[in-house]
């Protein structure tokens, strides 16, 4: 994303961002002891509110006249005491101003940590990017509504991406398609389960934790098509990696003949009739169908920025505009990939998923085994 960054006479930065204007008078409030870290902060947003420990950032929260618009933590993991500020910040006015983390202060467990229980909007490196948060702020505010319209979300009179009676059709839909081919493939469920177990030892389903609409984590389900552990085995395989770059580009793993998929489920995943049991992720509501590919947490993790992340604005999806486009093709790069999500979460419409639906059937058989 361009962005024109210049000094101001006072020596305070002034960028300018697509719609956002940026100058001192950003208010966010900054948790964190490093003396040289806040002055840092304080030179580029003076109006914003600074706390040492979370404790203090209570009391800056409950006495300023003006909430802020985000709440930066830039200091060593406490567990404990993060957990502890973020259950005070749901029970609070407080509880929609989005949360980031200062990914120089953490360990690379401690944020697949954050990200896993959704402790935190998004860890990013402050020193690099800090001047992006406003856009930053302004974006994670879209997908988990603003905090200044608690009271419209509680009533539940926000509307999803302007699109409020769209939405409701869209998940309408959703539950009616995903109920009547349940009970149409109950017979095919039944014969998938023999054939799997008649195979390899293991469990019949696949569950995972996968990260969707907003980031949000859920179970997500399909017909166990590798072996057991298999996801165990990924750094082994990393240099087999069809989306390998030399680049600093978001990661995604999948690689050509994959060893760890069974007999059986080579065959369901040529065919996609491994993704059936993801219709009753449907029907909780964890996926649409269609969408964008809810994602390994591993891999979401890398898709944080501002440039790649827009494409959590759309639900997770069984099939989607990715799929009926460029699924099975060797020559997509990870960009490629992105860029379709992206477009898709920005023009998503009812029409457009009839369409991609009607498609689906045609881009079911795979010309190759990636």
């Amino acid at each position: 994303m361009d962005s024109s960054i210049k000094i101001g006479k006072t020596g305070v930065f002034e960028a300018e961002l697509p719609g956002i204007h940026l100058t001192a008078q950003n208010s966010f409030l900054f948790i964190g002891n490093d003396s040289a870290a806040r002055e840092e902060y304080t030179a580029a947003f003076c109006n914003s509110l600074f706390a040492e420990q979370y404790e203090d950032a209570k009391t800056s929260l409950i006495e300023s006249p003006i909430a802020p618009e985000l709440i930066v933590i830039d200091m060593p993991l406490n567990h404990v005491e993060l957990v502890a500020f973020k259950v005070w910040l749901g029970s609070s006015e407080f509880k929609n101003i989005p949360v980031i983390y200062n990914e120089a202060a953490l360990k690379a467990t401690e944020i697949k940590q954050l990200y896993s229980q959704k402790l935190v909007d998004d860890v990013v490196n402050l020193r690099s990017n800090y001047r992006r948060l406003p856009y930053k702020a302004k974006f994670i505010q879209k997908i988990k509504g603003s905090f200044r319209t608690v009271k419209a979300l509680s009533r539940g009179q926000l509307k999803d991406n302007g699109c409020s009676r769209v939405s409701y059709l869209q998940k309408t839909v959703d539950i009616v398609l995903s109920s009547i081919a349940i009970l149409f493939c109950l017979p095919l469920f039944v014969l998938i389960a023999i054939a799997i177990k008649l195979e390899s030892r293991g469990p019949i389903f696949y569950s995972a934790e996968r990260a969707g609409k907003g980031f949000r984590v859920f179970k997500f389900f399909k017909f166990r098509t590798m072996v057991v552990d298999a996801d165990k085995k990924i750094k082994e395989l990393a240099d087999l990696n069809i989306y390998q770059s030399t680049e600093k580009v978001p990661a995604f793993f999948k690689i050509q003949n994959d060893p760890r998929v069974t007999r059986v489920g080579s065959f369901l995943r040529n065919t996609s009739l491994d993704e059936l049991p993801q219709l009753f992720n449907v029907l909780k509501g964890d996926m649409s169908i269609v969408g964008n590919r809810p994602l390994p947490l591993y891999e979401a993790s890398t898709l944080t920025t501002d440039e790649w992340a827009e494409r959590f604005m759309a639900p997770a999806g069984i099939t989607g505009l990715w799929q009926v486009s460029k699924r099975g093709k060797e020559d997509m790069s990870t960009e490629e990939r992105i860029l379709l999500d992206i477009n898709y979460a920005r023009h998503r419409s009812l029409r457009g998923d009839l369409k991609i639906m009607l498609q689906t059937p045609t881009a079911l058989l795979q010309k190759t085994n990636v």
